[in-house]
């Protein structure tokens, strides 16, 4: 147990690649519990049962690994206060939420989602932010066990005061107060009885002791409802701190659909863990010029909760190549920079998976490099060229590469069989045979019109990579386009 008592936790949700702004939080967290002698817990944040998958639960998992962090609790090592995953908690969730029902501090909604939807349209027709109406707020409580009991689904919502304003102290932005006519009667139990992130939030970092919430600046307007769950509820709530969000360098909010952003497509282009936390803690610490290059002992060390900037942090990936270069050269002896080599080239196993696949492919060994190459580059040096030998149009192989990466997106567990199965879903729905379909794909991933079979190569390449493979492709023809018109 923590010396201090200070307990903090990152939660994330499995819900797709681990973004780099999880570690993000993970690593002020983990700081944190560092300097003040406390505890750094794993919690799965998984009530999400249509998206969260046991795949993306391992890919966070690993990825928190990977960077170096540890935790003293989680779903893979237990604790006194687990389970750690949300799914495995569900019936933890229903006694809370009762007492608030009972207490009249919360009620049984009936409306159906098409009455909501047409409710928030009215709203936004009117210049309003939608926000529940309060149409079931006072139903009796013989009309509630009379609508239950013919089986009507139903959730449970959390009152809201009318009047005046919830004000709180934050870690970060001091005092704030925002109006309670602002803030929705949010759904605490889903109809299928699984509680949302709000209500399992709460109860959870009750049950776990968690001390101190630190998490992004985004959830600053959800703490009212937070505070007022464990008013409610009678429990004493943690202090809260809200972190700047990571933002590009034009200050718009980092995502995947402007820039890589999972922690799959770094460890893919080789960079090295150290060098990527020592980016990110720089966030959070002050220090001189010449200073930059810090271990996560000296992050630590340096670390000062109280002295703290409401400024973005910016993902200024420049600045990553310098630190990763700079350790790669100041900070590993040349056995283990070869060692990392190897661990690099042998993640996901694309290097020997890879030389199979080109086995059948080559007539000489030094073909290899040409032929297989691209599994290991950072970018395959895509120009207007690499797609001028295609059958299709430039428009054409656009409307392909686009479409591709779009649907790919729908795909939950990334292996040859359900990429090809998506790629011929996709064809279909094109109206393309997959031979159309597949050409623009080659380039797009490799450079070149020959290459190791493309399932295989999407595979070992990665979700992440893939992505942004296409993304580069669909620019260059986006390109293309706009040139001939």
């Amino acid at each position: 147990m923590s010396t201090s008592g200070v307990r903090v936790r990152i939660a994330p949700s499995p819900t797709g690649e681990p973004h780099v702004g999880t570690v993000y939080i993970a690593l002020f967290n983990y700081l944190f519990a560092k300097k003040m002698g406390g505890e750094f817990i794993l919690r799965i944040e998984d009530t999400d049962a249509t998206r969260s998958t046991p795949e993306f639960e391992q890919k966070v998992l690993d990825a928190l690994k990977w960077t170096g962090l540890t935790w003293s609790e989680g779903p893979d090592i237990g604790g006194p206060y687990g389970p750690y995953r949300q799914s495995e908690r569900k019936d933890i969730y229903r006694p809370f939420v009762e007492q608030m029902v009972r207490d009249g501090h919360a009620f049984r909604c009936f409306c159906t989602p098409e009455r909501l939807e047409m409710m928030r349209d009215a709203q936004r027709a009117k210049g309003l932010p939608p926000k529940y109406d309060g149409h079931c707020l006072n139903l009796t409580a013989e009309e509630v066990t009379e609508r239950m009991e013919e089986g009507e689904p139903s959730v449970v919502r959390m009152k809201i005061p009318t009047e005046g304003s919830c004000d709180f102290h934050d870690g970060v932005y001091g005092d704030v107060s925002i109006p309670w006519d602002a803030v929705d009667m949010q759904v605490l139990l889903k109809a299928d009885g699984m509680p949302t992130y709000h209500m399992a939030n709460v109860v959870d970092d009750h049950l776990m002791r968690i001390t101190h919430v630190a998490r992004g600046e985004e959830w600053l307007a959800s703490v009212p409802k937070h505070i007022l769950i464990y008013k409610y509820l009678g429990l004493e709530p943690p202090k809260f701190m809200h972190l700047s969000l990571m933002r590009n360098a034009d200050k718009s909010k980092l995502s995947k659909r402007k820039n890589p952003t999972s922690i799959s497509y770094y460890s893919a282009l080789g960079y090295l863990p150290e060098a990527l936390m020592n980016f990110l803690g720089l966030f959070f610490i002050q220090i001189a010029e010449g200073e930059e290059l810090l271990t996560m002992e000296e992050l630590a060390e340096k670390f000062d909760p109280d002295n703290l900037s409401k400024a973005g942090a910016i993902f200024d990936v420049q600045k990553l190549d310098w630190l990763n270069g700079r350790w790669m050269r100041e900070k590993l002896m040349p056995d283990e920079f070869l060692a990392r080599v190897f661990d690099w080239a042998s993640e996901n196993q694309r290097l020997t998976e890879g030389l199979k696949l080109a086995q059948s492919r080559i007539s000489k060994l030094g073909e290899l490099p040409q032929l297989a190459g691209f599994l290991l580059a950072n970018d395959v040096g895509l120009t207007p060229a690499s797609f001028a030998g295609l059958k299709t149009s430039p428009a054409e192989t656009l409307e392909i590469v686009n479409t591709v990466a779009f649907d790919l997106e729908k795909i939950l567990e990334w292996n040859v069989e359900t990429i090809e199965q998506e790629l011929r879903d996709i064809a279909d729905r094109m109206g393309k045979k997959l031979r159309v379909v597949t050409p623009p794909l080659f380039v797009a991933m490799s450079g070149s019109s020959r290459s190791l079979p493309l399932f295989d190569s999407m595979a070992l390449l990665g979700r992440s990579v893939v992505r942004q493979r296409l993304k580069v492709a669909s620019q260059v023809l986006t390109s293309m386009v706009g040139a001939a018109n």
